[in-house]
């Protein structure tokens, strides 16, 4: 009877424990619950900026051409050197004169046999049939003449500078380019432009290009051609820009930063430490006052203006109270008091 007594105590005992327990964390739950944030608050509004976007490319010779006469043979004179400047004109490599000379004589010789027979038909002497056979030849030997002409003395179709030499006189040439000229007082860049903007983008804009070897100077250049489709990799889309350069100060190769102007616009922006990072990934968010209470709302940084960005989201609306201090110890559903 004892040992049964002693058995109920205890029982009794513990379950008064788990209850007082119990009734703990409820407490601290509730405790947790109620906690409350001092914040302060800043309505949003919408601002009007001029939108621009910042890009970057590497600059091309608006015009390039390889050196490769479509004649073999040996290579008798090479006229430049690299770096040197020509105009468009100014002989560059002569090659083999042979096949030039021969089809020049067989053409000199096809003249005088044609203006023969032409007298010749004249007078009944010959027929038209052969007088129509001889021109044929005639014309066919003075269209290869201007081809032999044209690969045995080639010459500058533009002025540039000689950026490559890949041969020297007396060599025999293979098909290997024997120079590259390049334009340098005119070029060109292509620029990738995210694909959101391609409604915006058009033929005869101005676009603004620095360099970092010349960081007080702006360069300008002008869309020259907008590239129909988008790249499904990259969702981008190609522009090529047409960029004078008559001081010859920029040069093909070099990495320039441009800047797009897209015109006036309005959008939300906000104090940029009001904008908070996920640790380990680049998720953005921030916190509005939704009726007392912390609410978490995922956004997408825009421009950037000094201390402030643009935020774009379907969530955020006008009007919002945008949560700009105190920020950093929410979290979503806890209870604010907004301090003026």
């Amino acid at each position: 009877m004892i040992k049964i007594c002693k058995e109920m105590v205890a029982i009794s005992l513990l379950a008064t424990l788990l209850v007082a327990c119990g009734d703990n964390k409820n407490v601290q739950t509730s405790e947790e619950n109620e906690r409350v944030e001092q914040v302060r608050v800043q309505k949003i509004e919408a601002t009007q900026f001029d939108r621009k976007i910042n890009l970057s490319t590497t600059l091309q010779g608006y015009e390039t051409q390889n050196v490769a006469p479509s004649v073999t043979g040996k290579i008798e004179k090479i006229f430049v050197e690299e770096g040197s400047r020509v105009a468009k004109g100014d002989d560059l490599v002569r090659m083999d004169q042979l096949q030039y000379k021969t089809t020049k004589l067989a053409y000199a010789n096809l003249g005088v046999e044609l203006a023969r027979v032409e007298a010749l038909l004249k007078t009944g002497s010959a027929t038209q049939q052969t007088y129509d056979q001889l021109k044929l030849s005639y014309d066919q030997t003075k269209e290869n003449l201007d081809f032999m002409e044209q690969n045995t003395y080639v010459k500058a179709p533009f002025s540039g500078v000689i950026s490559a030499k890949n041969y020297e006189d007396g060599e025999l040439y293979s098909g290997q380019p024997i120079l590259i000229l390049t334009q340098i007082n005119l070029l060109k860049a292509e620029i990738a432009v995210p694909e959101q903007h391609f409604p915006n983008v058009k033929r005869g804009m101005e676009i603004e290009l620095r360099s970092e070897i010349y960081p007080d100077q702006t360069f300008m250049a002008v869309i020259e051609t907008v590239f129909p489709t988008i790249d499904p990799a990259t969702h981008t889309f190609q522009v090529k820009v047409r960029i004078p350069n008559a001081k010859e100060l920029l040069r093909p190769g070099m990495y320039v930063n441009a800047t797009l102007p897209l015109g006036t616009t309005q959008a939300i922006v906000v104090p940029y430490q009001a904008v908070l990072k996920m640790q380990g990934s680049n998720e953005r968010f921030v916190f509005v006052n939704e009726n007392g209470y912390a609410k978490r709302i995922r956004v997408t940084l825009g421009q950037r203006f000094d201390d402030k960005t643009e935020i774009v989201s379907n969530e955020i609306n006008v009007g919002d109270d945008l949560v700009v201090v105190g920020q950093a110890r929410l979290i979503d559903g806890i209870k604010l008091n907004v301090n003026e």
